[in-house]
């Protein structure tokens, strides 16, 4: 009787195991990193409105999965002068090349960009 009762268990945990659905694999994401060196000549007000700008994108070009920013605060002190740092995130690399590159709502930040940044540093990697 043993026996049967332990068969039986066995093969119940296995049928309910089975019987789960198996789970969804990690989503992948695209992250599109990127750090600006504004010049010196641009005020905080300045910094402020292209923030602005940068943000609102998300809420303009439907691919954009998500966004944040911040300003540098490491104590290390390697930053050679780039001092924000905003992170968009992306399904595809088609999404961010086809459809976000080419949107006009990019184009329009970019040109409230352009007489503020000194430089620019961008890297993109597949989220591990």
């Amino acid at each position: 009787m043993k026996n049967i009762l332990l068969t039986l268990t066995a093969f119940l945990t296995l049928t309910v195991t089975m019987a789960q659905k198996p789970k969804k694999a990690p989503e992948k994401l695209l992250r599109h990193v990127v750090i600006f060196k504004y010049k010196d000549s641009s005020s905080a007000a300045d910094i402020d409105k292209v923030s602005a700008a940068f943000a609102k994108l998300k809420s303009q070009i439907s691919v954009v999965k998500g966004f944040e920013w911040g300003v540098n605060k490491s104590p290390e002190h390697f930053d050679q002068g780039f001092t924000h740092c905003y992170v968009l995130t992306f399904a595809s690399e088609k999404d961010r090349d086809e459809i976000y590159q080419v949107h006009p709502a990019h184009k329009a930040f970019q040109e409230v960009l352009k007489p503020h940044m000194d430089k620019v540093f961008v890297v993109d990697y597949w989220v591990q």
